[in-house]
């Protein structure tokens, strides 16, 4: 959450200097400061932007969300989408979005790995998981927590023109990014048919040990041949690449919510040594096994 706040706070600062480099004024008026609750919170505002929420897993996202104050804030943002403030929202923040009803039939996007849990407890929100930023009216949602900096690009050049957003994005050695697809899992991407289903249910049971492509097809009652097919319209990847995938969807998460060392995250989704998981990690994610064990402390 702290990196989502100092995201917002260098952005805006970072787009009002550029603006009066090119002679024109602050673009946005921004004035921090700390509530003791959301009583405090009675003065319009033209932009309401929420941080990530610090979870490390979908059972932190339901208690959070249950919590008083998390009540109290989908209740205050409620109360400012009808008062006609715009919202945005970033990584585990956007589901306080729809926790207030604001995202009822509007598109949105949230972090790749809450993905389902979204889905499931919202189903009135057209979720786009493979999108990095969505804008729908006056909501603009983002994906995974470092998306809070596209998310502020984008704000930006909402309000500043994409001229002042360009130019950020440059002052700040930043890409402006459109989609978060590298990083979706299997879990994410489509609705498998069942026989895949049953196939991948299978896998996740047997990671740590020697599995193939045979073993999936078996574990579905498929020959391997159908199975390629199968998987392939369920999913758009070959058998190969859906099982890495799958290991590395389970990599992830081992080192989001578990102290294990690599060689031991490694180990348990059938990897013989750390280098292994690197590779395969890199080819799906783009990061290495640390540079996501440090998102669950930084990120969220």
């Amino acid at each position: 959450m702290a990196t989502s706040v100092a995201i917002t706070a260098d952005v805006l600062d970072t787009a009002n200097r550029l603006a009066l480099r090119s002679g024109q004024a602050d673009q946005f008026d921004v004035q921090p400061w700390v509530a003791n609750d959301y009583g405090d919170a009675t003065e319009p505002v033209d932009l309401v932007v929420v941080p990530g929420l610090g979870m490390r897993n979908t059972q932190e996202v339901r208690s959070r969300l249950a919590a008083p104050d998390a009540r109290a804030g989908a209740h205050y943002l409620k109360e400012a989408a009808a008062a006609g403030s715009e919202i945005a929202a970033s990584c585990a923040g956007v589901f306080l979005l729809a926790e207030a009803g604001i995202l009822d039939q509007r598109r949105a996007t949230t972090t790749w790995w809450l993905a389902p849990l979204f889905a499931c407890r919202y189903p009135a929100v057209r979720l786009t998981p493979a999108d990095l930023v969505v804008t729908d009216g006056p909501v603009t949602t983002a994906g995974a927590a470092l998306a809070h900096l596209d998310l502020m690009l984008t704000l930006v050049g909402r309000h500043g023109g994409e001229a002042l957003a360009r130019e950020c994005a440059r002052y700040l050695a930043v890409d402006r990014r459109r989609s978060q697809s590298p990083y979706v899992m299997p879990e994410t991407i489509k609705g498998a048919d069942s026989d895949v289903a049953i196939a991948r249910s299978w896998a996740l049971q047997h990671l740590d040990t020697s599995i193939g492509v045979r073993d999936l097809a078996a574990a579905a009652h498929l020959s391997p041949r159908t199975f390629t097919r199968r998987i392939s319209e369920a999913t758009g990847m070959s058998p190969a690449r859906f099982l890495r995938r799958l290991r590395v969807e389970r990599a992830v998460e081992l080192l989001h919510n578990t102290d294990l060392a690599v060689t031991g995250v490694a180990h348990a989704v059938g990897y013989s040594d750390p280098t292994a998981l690197r590779r395969a990690m890199s080819q799906e994610l783009g990061m290495s096994p640390r540079t996501v064990r440090g998102q669950r402390t930084r990120a969220h």
